[in-house]
């Protein structure tokens, strides 16, 4: 194994499409970190789950679980609205909030298990205007391509808005490196790369030496994270919601531009968790390649 560099910072976000909150350690699981996406705002007209693609003003919220860094499936969590109001989920005023928030009339809700299976299901009023409405979030001007994905979906994505059984969209596992976002930085120094742009769990600070796009090539790879193993299955290919106004961030579409046409799309990559363990900021990463 060659070490890579070390855990920098830990993010989670209780409620899909919200900004976050950082961590000293949590446990990684099958279903990502403990606590990661376990509410989601549903559509009440569209009886859909939503997420920042197409609720963008979810991204001026913060959420936060009620508990500590071990928290359990169904923890209350904690909103901190864009006014600086906190709002618990179990606050019978939430979803009011909320809707007058979105402009949509909306629920929170918990994650429900997979037997559960139509609440996944994503909304279709005919064969081809959700597929539109998917493709427009990805912002792309004129010149610019889609996502080749988008061209042959997944049976799992046609169907349905998130894994089903999680709110996930495509793994449970999210990573930036400390060298990419230097990278960026330095092809449009005029941006803020803040890292709470792109809603990584796991952010690493390289090694000394190590520059560009570093984690692109770990893609068929595996990394080692104190004691947890993660599979880094795909790239990452960006949306608009990069570019959105958050509580602490001010919206900026050339961010989007720099990763279309200096990163092919991508920043960061996704993975799958193969390995349970808890992790810490401060752990070393390893990879693992099929030659080591």
């Amino acid at each position: 194994m060659i070490k890579v560099g070390t855990v920098k910072q830990i993010w989670r976000y209780p409620v899909k499409g919200m900004a976050g909150e950082s961590l000293n350690y949590c446990h990684l699981g099958e279903k990502g970190l403990q606590g990661d996406r376990i509410w989601a705002i549903q559509d009440t007209a569209r009886q859909e789950i939503q997420s920042c693609k197409f609720r963008p003003q979810l991204l001026r919220c913060v959420a936060r679980c009620r508990s500590a860094e071990m928290t359990g499936s169904h923890d209350e969590v904690d909103i901190v609205f864009p006014d600086g109001r906190v709002v618990g989920s179990d606050d019978p005023l939430i979803d009011e909030l909320l809707s007058e928030l979105i402009g949509h009339a909306s629920t929170l809700e918990a994650l429900r298990p997979l037997s559960q299976l139509d609440f996944y299901r994503r909304h279709k009023k005919d064969a081809h205007t959700w597929l539109e409405e998917l493709k427009a979030t990805f912002e792309r001007e004129a010149g610019e391509p889609l996502p080749a994905i988008l061209d042959d979906l997944p049976a799992a994505a046609v169907d349905f808005v998130s894994v089903p059984g999680t709110f996930f969209l495509v793994t449970p596992f999210h990573l930036l490196t400390t060298a990419t976002l230097a990278h960026m930085q330095q092809l449009n120094p005029q941006a803020d790369w803040d890292v709470q742009r792109f809603r990584p769990n796991v952010v690493i600070e390289t090694l000394p030496g190590m520059q560009g796009l570093v984690e692109q090539a770990w893609v068929a790879n595996k990394l080692r994270i104190g004691r947890a193993t993660i599979d880094c299955n795909s790239t990452t290919p960006r949306c608009g919601a990069v570019t959105r106004q958050q509580q602490t961030l001010e919206s900026d579409s050339s961010v989007l531009r720099t990763i279309v046409q200096k990163a092919d799309q991508n920043l960061g990559i996704y993975g799958a968790i193969t390995q349970s363990a808890v992790i810490r900021v401060g752990d070393e990463v390893f990879l693992q390649t099929a030659s080591c």
